[in-house]
């Protein structure tokens, strides 16, 4: 990685939503902020060294997007499959943007650490009666390397392991919380975080959990667009957290839009079926409304080509027919292979009155993974003293512009591991609780009123979406100034009568958390004068890798502006904090 200076440990003025003060609050060693394969798995391994976990998700432990990936988990464990082969595709995916040595920790820690998982209870499909682990093939791999569960349940399959290993532990856990944000003490380290607890339980309403590392492993931040495959709690609530929080986030521009969505109508919004990768895999091509297939000749792997290289494919080739999707046809399958493989996938298009048995299935990209987030090191580590991050809230370097399939529920599995080791290393179990202390001054961020979240949606749909120009970016841009203007102007009095300030609470929050992606993302996204990965520029169609083989990372300043700097190269710089040990 490229030097760059260590991140100050001096506590600055805070940036808070409004809230509450908390009105509870108890200790632990470590708190854990998200029920995903990343969190469940950080918990579980700091649990396992004694440490004291509190687990603190938004809605069930079940909830999150981990239990909606369909296609499975990619690591080289098949016959004559290597890690220098996996981390080959992944390279190629990443589109010059990979850090490489990020990718060779994960394809070569990754098969162990899949294995381990099975340990914990997961059961994936198996291709013989000896037990050998069934494997397929997704965009972008050139072997067949992703183990499935339940055909294309295998994210659902993971979380019920998980989540029964973290209920045998009897480990803490928060559910139907919303975290707010991070406490540091006196030293301007972390000391734990504020949250909402929505519901009966032990505590209700704002809390805080005091503990020396708070591990962010949020999710995805979908909802920002107005259709998705997230579900509806994938705020960006973490990364806007750490940005209040000072930390820096990096690669935000490269939103993977997943080229096979089952496309619902143009008004469609918020989480959307997925058609799984997979089912390219097994066979099944895209056609126009003609029966042609498109992508051959665009790629040498045709419909596996690259999700951006899809995506594309599939845009292009709308808005050379006016066509409001295209199609995916799989009805070579027949209908045994559809009811054992892809069960789940077949429920979904019947349920909207679609049977792939019979007929093509109607598709096209929307909002899919975030390959950017807050910033880390290869131990999870943040530019902020005791805060981590893992799985899709975090920028670890491993996607670069564009994620390989299947490789997300991989990355998060491998990170968490690596960030439970550094958390045991650096704060040993039953130390005394850190002490908060209230900042000298401290900024409470202009609250959005619940329906803003909606045109914010809308405005990054329009501008923000698969295909990008200065034009249709700047009018993103004008549209979330106007919403934090109105939200300013709210809340110092100078709107309409008719205008109250939004009111604190979790749809208020949550809109408010999507503002603050969005602007990172908009702002990023301007400024990456290039066509790379998942990030398509009609007004910049080339790759530049003279002036852009390299990151953007920003930071939110104290008065809310935005930081940014470039990166010497696609290396991610080192995040280690002031006074902390690589």
């Amino acid at each position: 990685m490229t030097g760059q200076p260590s991140a100050p440990t001096a506590p600055r003025p805070a940036i808070r939503l409004p809230a509450p003060a908390p009105g509870w609050a108890e200790p632990a060693d470590v708190v854990v902020v998200g029920s995903g394969v990343a969190g469940l798995t950080a918990a579980l391994r700091c649990a396992a060294a004694g440490l004291r976990t509190v687990v603190v998700t938004k809605a069930r432990l079940d909830d999150g997007s981990t239990r909606w990936a369909q296609g499975g988990i990619a690591a080289a464990l098949g016959e004559g499959d290597t890690p220098e082969q996996h981390l080959d595709d992944t390279l190629v995916a990443g589109a010059g943007l990979c850090d490489a040595d990020a990718v060779r920790l994960l394809v070569t820690e990754g098969p162990d650490a899949v294995r381990r998982l099975i340990d914990t209870g997961a059961v994936f499909d198996k291709a013989d009666a000896a037990g050998t682990i069934a494997l397929t093939r997704e965009g972008g791999h050139h072997r067949r390397r992703i183990a499935h569960a339940g055909g294309d349940a295998t994210g659902a399959e993971i979380s019920r392991a998980l989540v029964e290993a973290v209920r045998a532990r009897a480990i803490r856990t928060v559910e139907n919380a919303l975290v707010l944000d991070l406490l540091t003490d006196a030293e301007g380290r972390t000391a734990g975080v504020t949250l909402h607890v929505m519901g009966e339980g032990r505590h209700d309403g704002v809390g805080a959990i005091h503990a020396p590392a708070v591990v962010l492993a949020t999710g995805g931040m979908g909802q920002v667009f107005s259709a998705t495959t997230n579900p509806a709690v994938s705020t960006g609530d973490g990364v806007a957290l750490a940005l209040r929080a000072g930390a820096e986030v990096s690669d935000l521009e490269f939103v993977q839009f997943h080229p096979t969505v089952l496309f619902l109508g143009a008004d469609a919004e918020g989480q959307q079926p997925l058609v799984s990768e997979a089912v390219r895999g097994e066979g099944a091509y895209l056609v126009d409304a003609g029966g042609t297939r498109f992508m051959v000749g665009r790629h040498e792997l045709a419909e596996l080509a690259p999700r951006d290289i899809v995506a594309k494919g599939i845009t292009g080739r709308m808005l050379e027919q006016d066509a409001e999707h295209m199609y995916l046809d799989g009805r070579h399958f027949g209908a045994e292979m559809w009811a054992e493989r892809f069960p789940t996938i077949l429920a979904a298009c019947r349920a909207h009155g679609i049977d792939p048995v019979t007929e093509p299935i109607p598709v096209a990209p929307a909002a899919h993974y975030a390959s950017g987030g807050i910033r880390t090191d290869r131990s999870g580590r943040t530019t902020l003293p005791g805060l981590y991050a893992c799985g899709e809230t975090a920028c670890t370097g491993v996607h670069g512009a564009n994620r390989l399939a299947s490789n997300s529920l991989l990355e998060g599995l491998v990170y968490a591991e690596r960030i439970a080791e550094a958390i045991v290393a650096a704060h040993p179990a039953g130390a005394p609780a850190p002490v908060p202390a209230e900042p000298a001054r401290t900024e409470t961020i202009p609250l959005l009123a619940p329906e803003q979240r909606f045109a914010i949606q809308r405005a990054m749909t329009r501008g923000a979406g698969v295909l990008r120009s200065e034009a249709s970016l700047a009018e993103a841009a004008e549209a979330l100034s106007a919403l934090r203007a109105q939200a300013g102007d709210a809340t110092a009095g100078g709107a309409p009568a008719e205008a109250k300030p939004a009111e604190p609470g979790v749809e208020s929050w949550e809109a408010t958390n999507l503002l603050c992606v969005a602007r990172v993302l908009v702002d990023s996204a301007r400024r990456r004068t290039e066509t790379r990965g998942c990030h398509w520029r009609e007004d910049h169609p080339d790759r530049d890798d003279t002036h852009w083989r390299r990151h953007l990372v920003t930071r939110l300043n104290q008065d809310r502006t935005l930081s940014v700097h470039t990166t010497d190269g696609a290396g991610l710089p080192a995040t280690v904090p002031a006074g902390e040990t690589p």
